[in-house]
């Protein structure tokens, strides 16, 4: 068994949700051990990052002028 360099993310349960179907098309979770923590690919972690981010926006309510 190799040794893979994982980074600890620690969410809320509905940000983890959108992190485990992310997962599911890309593949980037280690472990999930809890509600609230995942470990994910150490190289992986700016670009899920940036998507998750981007993801979330999606869900951002603003007002337009």
């Amino acid at each position: 068994m190799r040794a893979i360099k994982g980074v600890l993310l620690t969410c809320d349960a509905a940000v983890k949700q959108i992190l485990l179907i992310m997962n599911e098309q890309q593949s980037f979770i280690i472990e999930d051990l809890d509600d609230h923590h995942l470990v994910i690919k150490a190289d992986e972690e700016y670009r899920i990052r940036r998507q998750l981010e981007t993801e979330l926006e999606k869900n951002t309510y603003t007002l337009e002028s």
